[in-house]
């Protein structure tokens, strides 16, 4: 089983001694690189060379604003010419436009915004298309800021995949390794101050990766997944996209599409990766992603209760993490730990904001979004379908016939069945 490798990365505007003049971006991501920086993606694809059962290697590139989109694909290609030994190629936005005109054509038109290079979720369902136009059976996901340190890792994390365990019988389609650092620890340091009294966010994480990792069993279910580290069969992952709405921990959101479909996302405790994220430039800015993260998954695990095709998903299932922030004391415990943070600490202002303004905005984002992904589930599988091992895809990505994209100026027609 030769799987299709996929890489996002994700890029922002230089770095200026000024800032940015106030202009927000229009897409945001935890930690994007800084055109003119090299970021962590040389490393990452440095740490390939030697791994065994490597084939195909996608870099799709991502960007905060579409305006730099061309300058970062240019430099992520230069960066790929130091690696020629690497069958990859970067997928950027002349592909997307290829892609999508394709899908308008197929009569999926209405998919459009659930997969394209703007959002974690719509970045990975573009990895999962590119998957079933190379007709691949599994699609393994790396992060631009991980180190492969085991020249099995290929051959590890497709162990058991497609197969079934335990007593059961429980097919395995989808699984995850987990993160390590440089020391080799997979827990995240948890200082535990006082202001984070009613979130503890890292707490209920590392105990639940302390539990996950345990070696005995080596497969088991598991509450959340590392998108960095993850390996998807092909049943499941032209059944079951990423949810494109999810703001942020489109990764562990997957675990709840795939149980609400009647699977699971087993994490193997013997697959790892190195974990190297630059730190973020503001801690306020990432607590707001995760409001609306929280706010929103709990919203869908209300919503889907009226969806009697659906496996029911609870908090309760998904515990101690992300349970814990994704029950109904969500709302309270967003808006408090952002006053509490308020007057204590850096970023004051910024978490105040997020009290104020960014509470309700997030319920509100919730409320008018949280039904949008059934919908897209739904037509996905038919996509999926029409996109295996496509003719017209497959030979424009693999260079098997060349398109002057300068040149493109109209759509491709769209054939109506008769």
């Amino acid at each position: 089983m030769y799987p299709t490798v996929v890489i996002p990365t994700f890029w922002t505007r230089r770095r200026t001694r000024g800032g940015r003049g106030g202009r927000r971006e229009r897409f945001s991501y935890d930690h994007p690189t800084p055109l003119g920086e090299p970021g962590t993606l040389p490393d990452c694809l440095r740490s390939l060379d030697g791994v065994t059962g490597l084939g195909r290697v996608v870099v799709i590139v991502a960007v905060t604003d579409d305006s730099i989109a061309h300058a970062a694909e240019d430099q992520v290609r230069e960066i790929l010419d130091e690696f020629p030994g690497l069958d990859a190629w970067v997928f950027g936005s002349a592909e997307a436009g290829s892609l999508h005109r394709r899908m308008e054509q197929l009569e999926f038109a209405d998919l459009l915004g659930g997969a394209g290079l703007s959002g974690y979720g719509g970045v990975r369902n573009v990895g999962l298309m590119l998957a079933a136009v190379f007709g691949s059976d599994a699609v393994v996901f790396l992060d631009d800021d991980q180190v492969i340190t085991d020249p099995a890792f290929l051959v590890r994390g497709l162990e058991g995949l497609g197969e079934q365990v335990g007593p059961k019988g429980q097919p395995v389609l989808a699984k995850s390794g987990y993160y390590v650092d440089d020391q080799g620890a997979c827990k995240i340091p948890d200082p535990r101050p006082w202001h984070d009294t009613f979130w503890r966010q890292t707490e209920f994480y590392n105990r639940a990766v302390s539990a996950l990792v345990a070696p005995s069993p080596r497969l088991k279910p598991s509450p959340l997944a590392f998108g960095g580290c993850m390996a998807l069969h092909r049943d499941m992952y032209c059944n079951v996209p990423f949810d494109p709405w999810a703001v942020r921990g489109e990764d562990i959101d997957y675990v709840i599409n795939a149980r609400m479909h009647g699977g699971d996302v087993f994490l193997d405790a013997e697959w790892s990766v190195v974990h190297r994220p630059p730190a973020p430039a503001s801690a306020a800015a990432l607590f707001r992603q995760d409001v609306y993260r929280f706010i929103y998954t709990h919203r869908k695990l209300e919503f889907s209760k009226s969806q009697v095709d659906l496996r029911q998903v609870t908090a309760d299932a998904l515990m101690p993490y992300p349970g814990h922030l994704v029950d109904s004391s969500v709302n309270w415990r967003t808006r408090l730990t952002a006053l509490m943070r308020g007057v204590a600490g850096p970023e004051r202002g910024e978490y105040l904001a997020v009290a104020r303004r960014s509470v309700p905005e997030a319920q509100e984002y919730a409320r008018k979004n949280c039904e949008r992904y059934f919908a897209f589930q739904r037509r996905w599988p038919m996509l999926m379908d029409r996109l295996w091992e496509d003719i017209a895809l497959k030979s424009l990505f693999t260079g098997e016939r060349h398109v002057d994209r300068g040149a493109i100026t109209g759509r491709f027609p769209v054939i109506r069945a008769d």
